[in-house]
């Protein structure tokens, strides 16, 4: 693969930059400061129509969904310079990566024309309702249940852990609708309204200080049949589109690098210490086998594939180095690694922030053994696990 951009690319990029430039502040400027963390909704939809108005959010989606009808190496490119800058994307890589593009596979015209251009434009944020207290790993165990009245579906359960649904006006929403068959094939997808009567969102207080996640209770919600996405019984098969593009999204972990911890070594003195540089070359290899592992993944898109369980190697290495980066800083720290204030502690606190966050995100998408498992058996062809329960219906369970 030749990395070099082509002419076009090239030409591509400069405007990219130009247009970032224009409306942003570069992340160096910004990395450490508490910026980034104030008035994040407000910003996010700032941002999100600014894009939308210059031909450049979602780059590959078709011209008639507000999208720029353009390359995937145009949207990597677009993604790259993006990084570089402050920008605030966070509010929406669940909806504008994961939920939307299950609408537009899954979806009707008529739910293309009423939530993909409103998404693109920051007018809406979308969440995703899987994990449940007893179905988070094995998501297909899920027993939010949707009973057919009519014209509609009557939901009754709870969902946990829902990135942004406390901010979120609309959710795509997997539930079991026939427990009498096995309980991959009972399940079915819907679009919810996240502001209807029944839904009651209550954020879960994190460690970090932070309340980014949410339990979600229904209580009789009502869902027009005219709001599935697929057929009934065919929610397992729409999910997978969601969940691969999850991790790919999942994959590009937020947080502090090594190049941040090298820049914060510099400063703390700490960068010749040897052990601490046997570390960043660790860092610094594994963080470029992602990146070339990004691209067969990108050569994948850019020939109309979808997103395969490859992308869950991602999502295990960057999980796991967060971690480890940020428990190293706080160790570089010594004791006053302690302070997690963010107006008294070195570099902003981002470090401390970052390591009581990172936990989560071994756990988000899928957590490391479950990935692990699905990289043995459907990347290395290794036998899968034993399924007691394949074919028992899920009432029996």
């Amino acid at each position: 693969m030749d990395f070099n951009d082509t002419p076009e690319e090239a030409e591509f990029r400069a405007e990219a930059n130009a247009f970032l430039s224009q409306h942003l502040e570069p992340k160096d400027a910004a990395a450490y400061g508490r910026k980034g963390r104030d008035n994040l909704l407000e910003r996010a939809k700032k941002w999100q129509r600014t894009k939308a108005e210059g031909g450049f959010a979602q780059i590959t989606w078709p011209k008639e969904m507000g999208g720029r009808g353009g390359t995937i190496i145009q949207q990597v490119i677009w993604n790259q310079e993006e990084s570089k800058f402050d920008a605030p994307t966070g509010p929406f890589a669940i909806g504008l990566g994961m939920c939307i593009p299950t609408v537009i596979a899954f979806g009707s015209d008529e739910h293309k024309k009423r939530y993909v251009e409103k998404a693109l434009v920051g007018e809406n944020i979308w969440c995703q309702l899987f994990s449940e207290p007893a179905a988070g790993s094995d998501v297909a165990g899920l027993k939010t249940k949707a009973v057919k009245d009519g014209d509609d579906w009557v939901i009754n359960g709870q969902k946990v852990w829902t990135s942004g649904a406390h901010y979120s006006d609309y959710g795509i929403l997997l539930v079991r609708t026939d427990p009498d068959v096995p309980k991959h094939k009972g399940l079915t997808m819907f679009i919810v309204d996240m502001k209807q009567q029944g839904v009651d969102v209550r954020p879960i207080h994190q460690a970090s200080g932070g309340r980014e996640f949410n339990e979600v209770y229904f209580t009789d919600v009502r869902i027009p049949d005219s709001d599935r996405l697929g057929d009934p019984g065919m929610g397992w098969k729409v999910a997978l589109v969601t969940l691969m593009n999850e991790r790919l999204a999942v994959g590009g972990s937020p947080g502090p690098d090594w190049n941040e911890i090298m820049d914060y070594a510099r400063s703390a003195g700490t960068i010749s210490d040897g052990a601490f540089r046997q570390k960043l070359a660790d860092w610094y290899v594994a963080a470029q086998g992602y990146k070339l592992t990004k691209f067969r993944t990108q050569t994948a898109l850019s020939k109309g594939e979808t997103p395969g369980p490859e992308n869950s190697i991602g999502k295990i290495i960057n999980a796991n180095h967060l971690q480890d980066i940020c428990n190293s800083a706080i160790e570089m720290q010594d004791h006053y690694g302690l302070i997690n204030d963010k107006d008294k502690a070195p570099a902003d606190a981002i470090f401390q922030d970052s390591f009581m966050w990172a936990p989560g995100l071994r756990i988000a998408g899928g957590t490391d053994e479950i990935l692990k498992n699905i990289i043995a058996e459907r990347v290395l062809g290794l036998p899968q696990d034993v399924r007691v329960d394949k074919d028992k219906a899920f009432s029996a369970m």
